[in-house]
């Protein structure tokens, strides 16, 4: 490793995946809307969120926790051209109040990540940044 990989590490950063809380929250804001299903959430979060990522672990594991909290159920459905039926999740109605809490904070937190992000490419901020440095950039 050289310093010019620290660098390049915070100009170009890894995609950030969501740990469990997280997902939970991010599931309930789509659930909050309409039904969908794991691969659907996971292209869905990549599309709005191009920075950040959701494991099929991590994503499982928090269906299955909404699942035993009884905040959303599944269930099969036939798709038109699709050979076997596809696993849908929807929201208990009786949840709605607790999935737009939790989908609230999601939002907040993307928000604030949005500003940080926005923070960084500011180009003040960045020089500001660089030259408080201690360690000099060859």
């Amino acid at each position: 490793m050289k310093f010019e990989d620290i660098y390049q590490f915070f100009e170009d950063p890894p995609p950030i995946y969501l740990n469990k809380e997280l997902a939970v929250c991010y599931v309930l804001a789509v659930l909050i809307d309409r039904d969908s299903y794991g691969t659907e959430l996971i292209q869905l979060l990549g599309r709005e969120y191009p920075d950040y990522r959701l494991s099929d672990t991590v994503l499982y594991s928090a269906l299955k926790f909404l699942e035993d909290q009884s905040a959303i159920e599944g269930y099969w459905k036939k798709v038109e051209g699709r050979g076997r039926p596809r696993r849908m999740y929807r929201l208990y109605p009786e949840y709605q109040l607790k999935a737009r809490e939790l989908g609230d904070l999601w939002q907040q937190y993307m928000r604030g990540r949005r500003a940080d992000d926005r923070l960084k490419e500011d180009p003040l901020k960045k020089d500001r940044v660089l030259t408080s440095s201690v360690i000099p950039r060859d």
